[in-house]
């Protein structure tokens, strides 16, 4: 059957196409910015020639002309066509180069640029329903991950997210035992830990070189953090008062057997903060900007994360409320209700 074509509509997604293309390699300009110190020359100078760029960040100049026109075509800088110089606007300026805003980005960036270069691998992996190990992607993706996380944690967690836990707080004010699941470089533990002196705390990760970096990020915090490598159903200790996972439950590849453990980890009268990527329950809840780029990383990342591991469940980056909760029930907890959430994330109060 010969299905006609309409020409405008094949066009307009061929040029969306096109739009895509410029959108993939401004992953790379943009992590070419910050590392080179582009965007915060043009924070600290304002207008600025390519040339200018050039002399301040100790580059050349023909470089620094086309990543400004590309980063000008992309509406991340403004360009007077009458003076030849280039503006980083204040919103960009916040998201480019203040690490202390929650709409800090170049981590965002950073991490997808990452999951990108193992594409090679992931292809082949997709023929076999093999996994590409966390492990097993550049620093850059490890990095990046905790760059773009971090601000929001730092945003959110203390003002908010804790707060919103059932009695929380006044146990770490007291002296809690925490355990930080999935820590990573270990933002989280050492943002709770300065904020609860009386309070005690263990994170843990599989990934033995995201822990050798939490143990230097705690220096000066002396006993009360320690950090091991451990997977998530593994991890030691037990009777604590609050488990937190960040953004790791839907890597791992038995998500269950992890959730079983934290039930068996816990005190009695415990809580588990479990924070996910946002995300709703139907695909169509998640045909959105944040949908969309959490369903790459899902592609390329995050499932492939989790087909390496035992078990290999595969719950998606966008697995929603009602996975999660089947997760959580199925290891033996009751309760379960959200508590918080951002642009980027959930936060579920989990307890038996």
């Amino acid at each position: 059957m010969t299905v006609a074509i309409d020409s405008d509509k094949l066009m307009g997604f061929v040029f969306k196409a096109v739009d895509e293309v410029g959108a993939t390699l401004n992953a790379a300009l943009v992590v070419m910015g910050d590392r080179l110190g582009f965007y915060q020359a043009l924070a600290d100078h304002g207008p600025t020639t390519p040339d200018e760029l050039a002399e301040r960040t100790n580059t050349d100049q023909h470089y620094t002309r086309e990543w400004l026109n590309a980063q000008a075509a992309g509406g991340f800088v403004e360009y007077d066509a009458s003076t030849g110089r280039y503006t980083l606007p204040p919103e960009q300026t916040v998201a480019m180069t203040d690490p202390n805003s929650p709409a800090y980005l170049p981590g965002f960036f950073q991490i997808a640029l990452g999951t990108i270069q193992h594409t090679t691998e992931t292809i082949e992996a997709a023929r076999s329903g093999a996994g590409v190990g966390w492990h097993e992607h550049t620093s850059d993706v490890h990095v990046g991950c905790e760059r773009f996380f971090r601000p929001s944690y730092n945003a959110n967690l203390l003002p908010s997210w804790l707060p919103a836990l059932d009695g929380v707080v006044a146990k770490l004010e007291r002296g809690a035992k925490v355990a930080d699941i999935g820590c990573g470089h270990g933002a989280s533990t050492v943002l709770m830990a300065e904020a609860f002196p009386n309070s005690r705390f263990t994170g843990s990760d599989y990934h033995q070189a995201s822990i050798e970096t939490a143990r230097q990020r705690a220096a000066g915090l002396g006993d009360r953090v320690t950090f091991e490598v451990a997977a998530a159903d593994k991890f030691s200790g037990s009777g604590y008062d609050l488990v937190t996972t960040f953004d790791a439950l839907h890597d791992m590849g038995d998500p269950v057997g992890a959730a079983r453990h934290v039930r068996e980890a816990l005190a009695p009268d415990g809580t588990w903060m479990l924070v996910e990527p946002m995300a709703g329950d139907h695909v169509e809840d998640n045909l959105n900007p944040v949908g969309r780029a959490y369903y790459g990383f899902s592609t390329l990342l995050c499932t492939p994360a989790s087909l390496s591991q035992p078990v290999g469940l595969a719950l998606g980056t966008q697995a929603g409320p009602a996975r999660i909760q089947d997760v959580t029930t199925a290891a033996g907890f009751s309760r379960f209700r959200t508590v918080a959430q951002t642009p980027f994330n959930l936060v579920f109060e989990v307890r038996p």
